[in-house]
């Protein structure tokens, strides 16, 4: 498997569990500086590496009066703060092929949306900035089919990407955790990341409605993906959950992360520790 290499950050091949996590979405820069240096005290205590994660837009929203953030200037250079100030990489989703050139500036992780991943346009735009991809799998597509998103970002010569599950649709607005596409994806050659916290959304109700998420599920599905050998858990967060601006119904409490991480890297050594069972 190819390694990840993302600031001090190395992600694959055995290496010990890394976490990606911050506020679904930029709601200010207070709020972000705030819950960065936390989950930073967090990770450090330990001895997680970390990617800190906040979108400077959020375009997939069901309503057009929703929150989708500061845009790409102002919220660019609150993370760029957040580099500066705590010394963690950074990851944004990027959802315009413009914005790809101002947004690599700053990022050290440009993330394809999941249903934007068999966007080529997009996807080469990103992958010629050469910063390193995280793509998530769409709610739509067999695991084994991102070997053709790979195809695209390797044929521009990156090869430093993360593939994330983050459920498939069952249904109409539930999403399922299908743990063999874990394996299935971790054998395409690159890590693989879990989300559960866009596993655990019910779409068609509006995340700030309670019932727009089923937050109680998401320590369960990461014990379970970190057990099947995930290289990295992606954990949208925030302060105060239910004032969130953007997925309030599915972000895990920040106040609840270190007991739920503490959880996930003794699952993740104890599984390293074992070594692989091959058939």
């Amino acid at each position: 498997m190819n390694t990840v290499r993302i600031g001090d950050v190395t992600v694959g091949a055995g290496r010990p569990l890394a976490l990606i996590a911050g506020p679904c979405v930029i709601e200010s820069e207070d709020l972000v500086l705030r819950t960065a240096e936390a989950v930073k005290a967090v990770a450090d205590r330990l001895s997680m590496p970390l990617i800190f994660k906040s979108s400077y837009t959020k375009d997939n929203r069901s309503s057009a009066k929703s929150w989708q953030g500061p845009g790409l200037e102002k919220g660019l250079a609150i993370l760029r703060k957040v580099k500066e100030r705590f010394g963690v990489p950074v990851l944004s989703d990027v959802h315009d092929r413009h914005d790809m050139e101002a947004a690599a500036e700053t990022l050290d992780v440009i993330q394809i949306p999941a249903y934007l991943c068999m966007q080529t346009e997009m996807v080469l735009a990103a992958a010629r900035t050469g910063r390193a991809i995280n793509v998530k799998k769409g709610q739509f597509l067999d695991p084994g089919d991102m070997k053709h998103i790979i195809g695209k970002i390797e044929g521009e010569g990156n090869r430093n990407i993360l593939l994330t599950e983050r459920g498939a649709c069952f249904g109409y607005h539930n999403l399922v955790v299908d743990m063999r596409s874990l394996q299935i994806m971790r054998g395409l050659g690159y890590p693989v990341v879990i989300d559960p916290t866009h596993a655990i959304r019910i779409y068609g109700v509006s995340s700030a409605d309670p019932k727009g998420g089923a937050p109680q599920f998401v320590p369960g599905l990461s014990r379970a993906a970190v057990a099947s050998g995930v290289d990295a858990v992606f954990i949208e967060t925030h302060p105060n959950c239910r004032e969130a601006l953007c997925d309030a119904a599915s972000m895990w409490p920040l106040d609840r992360l270190e007991e739920l991480l503490v959880q996930l890297k003794r699952i993740d050594e104890l599984v390293k520790g074992m070594g692989e069972i091959r058939l």
